[in-house]
């Protein structure tokens, strides 16, 4: 699928900046892995992707099939075998669950999560989704006749990409990547926050994973939390901010 975010970072880039080539010599880390969420696909990391490789980082971003749980952990676990040394591992959203999976991964040394979920061993989407009130864009999450979910279009633009570009949010609505409902119902089999240094970006005017759920999981995960006034998109609208937040991970010991 062509590049759903494109135009909304292209344009955070050219606005934002991307800092001085040198600025990764104080990082002992280079390889970074960013990891999308349900609904959209590994695009939705490219501006945050353009910002670190203009810092001479290696970014990698994974193409999660969102068929299951598994299936996505593997994806991950490919990319990070890959990778040359040790790796910060990024999630956006459900990839917040498959980080905490794959940041078992011996090449992982910090994890961030951007708006994402930070589940327990033994804790599912589903099962953490019912322990508050739903937000909008929960209320418009919509099984299709084989089980795979996508957000009702009308409501897509307003409940997840609410400080992009109305045409954007309309293009991503059009174009979602489905997930398998069984994904959201497994339960996480590790859970790596408690072992690897974590640092968390909340999304303030989030209306599909609400802010005071970010807040529990960032605090639960004893994550260093950064906000932004920003929607569940926020890693396109807000991309200067979350890129220097992955940059600060970079420094882990």
């Amino acid at each position: 699928m062509k590049s759903l975010f494109l135009s909304a970072v292209m344009m955070s880039t050219a606005m934002l900046g991307t800092g001085p080539a040198s600025a990764q010599s104080s990082h002992p880390i280079k390889n970074i892995v960013l990891v999308h969420g349900a609904f959209v696909d590994e695009t939705s990391w490219n501006g945050v992707a353009e910002i670190l490789k203009a810092k001479g980082y290696h970014v990698t971003t994974v193409k999660n099939p969102l068929t299951s749980l598994a299936d996505d952990v593997a994806a991950t676990n490919a990319v990070l075998n890959a990778q040359d040394g040790p790796t910060v591992l990024v999630g956006h959203s459900w990839g917040g669950v498959v980080i905490g999976e794959a940041g078992n991964n011996a090449k992982v040394s910090a994890l961030v999560y951007v708006s994402a979920f930070a589940p327990d061993k033994g804790e599912s989407v589903s099962a953490l989704s019912k322990s508050g009130p739903a937000t909008p864009g929960v209320k418009a999450i919509r099984p299709d006749n084989k089980g795979y979910l996508t957000i009702d279009p009308a409501v897509f633009p307003s409940a997840v990409a609410g400080d992009l570009p109305k045409e954007i949010g309309e293009h991503l609505a059009a174009h979602q990547m489905p997930i398998n409902h069984t994904a959201f119902d497994a339960p996480a089999e590790v859970a790596a926050w408690h072992v690897k240094p974590s640092w968390y970006v909340l999304s303030a005017k989030d209306q599909l994973l609400d802010p005071h759920a970010q807040a529990f999981f960032a605090e639960r995960i004893k994550a260093k939390v950064t906000t932004v006034e920003g929607s569940h998109s926020s890693l396109a609208s807000h991309a200067k901010e979350v890129a220097a937040v992955i940059e600060t991970a970079t420094g882990a010991k």
